[in-house]
């Protein structure tokens, strides 16, 4: 599978395997990325914006944000598979909220 840039300001760039999870991607970095809800789109805590071209959201990820009256305003890391170059800015950092980590999210 093919490997793309993810580019994080103040970070650097990495190499990331196509279809990865964003936010697992940003994690095996070591890229300070909150999440709580093990990737089921339900927290809405792991948010990126992104500086590039987005990824299609998908049904999950729509209906939450639309849920949670956030729609447009961020993406939500979890939900986003890495399938290009993406540049993105992780707007929750779980050591801003002073979080552990939270459950695994699933590949």
């Amino acid at each position: 599978m093919a490997t793309h840039k993810v580019t994080v300001p103040g970070v650097g760039s990495f190499d990331v395997e196509g279809g990865t999870k964003l936010v697992n991607a940003l994690e095996a970095n070591g890229v300070d990325v909150s999440h709580r809800c093990g990737g089921l789109a339900r927290c809405t805590t792991c948010r990126v914006e992104f500086h590039s071209d987005e990824p299609e959201m998908g049904q999950a990820e729509h209906d939450s944000l639309e849920e949670d009256g956030v729609l447009g305003q961020f993406r939500l890391s979890c939900q986003v598979r890495v399938d290009r170059d993406m540049d993105v800015t992780p707007l929750m950092r779980a050591s801003e909220q002073g979080w552990e980590p939270g459950p695994s999210v699933e590949a």
